[in-house]
C-alpha cells in the first residue's frame, strides 16, 4: 500500500472539482472569469464543510495550505462563507491572520485594477 499524500490528493481533487464546476457554469453562458471565481468559491465552501465534518469525526483533515490556496486563487468569498456557516477555523489565530492577509491582498489588487488599469 502506498503512502497517501493529503496535500497532493486534496490539490488534485480541488483542481478537478473547480474545472468541473467552472466548466459547467461557462457552458451555461457565464463569462469565463465569473465562472472561475464562482467555481472557486463553491469549492472553497465545500472544502470548509468537509474539513469541519472530518474534524468533528476526528478523521483525516484537509491541509490548511489547501484551504489557504483555495482562498488565494479566488475562492475568498466561499472560504469566508464556509468559516461563518460551519463555524470552522474561526478561533485559530494564525489561520485567521493568513486568511485576512489573503483577503487584504486581493482587495488591494482589486482596488489597483479598478483605479489604475481599468
Amino acid at each position: 500500500m502506498s503512502k497517501h499524500n493529503p496535500k497532493q490528493f486534496f490539490f488534485v481533487t480541488a483542481i478537478i472539482l473547480i474545472a468541473a464546476v467552472s466548466g459547467l457554469l461557462w457552458w451555461l453562458h457565464v463569462s469565463l472569469l465569473y465562472a472561475y471565481l464562482i467555481g472557486m468559491s463553491i469549492i472553497a465552501f465545500v472544502f470548509y464543510g468537509y474539513d469541519k465534518r472530518q474534524a468533528v469525526k476526528n478523521k483525516s483533515r484537509v491541509p490548511e495550505l489547501i484551504l489557504h490556496m483555495l482562498a488565494l486563487l479566488g475562492g475568498t468569498p466561499g472560504a469566508l462563507l464556509g468559516q461563518l456557516f460551519f463555524r470552522h477555523k474561526t478561533k485559530k489565530l494564525r489561520f485567521r491572520i493568513v486568511f485576512l492577509a489573503i483577503a487584504l491582498l486581493q482587495a488591494g489588487l482589486g482596488f489597483c485594477y479598478w483605479r489604475y488599469w481599468r
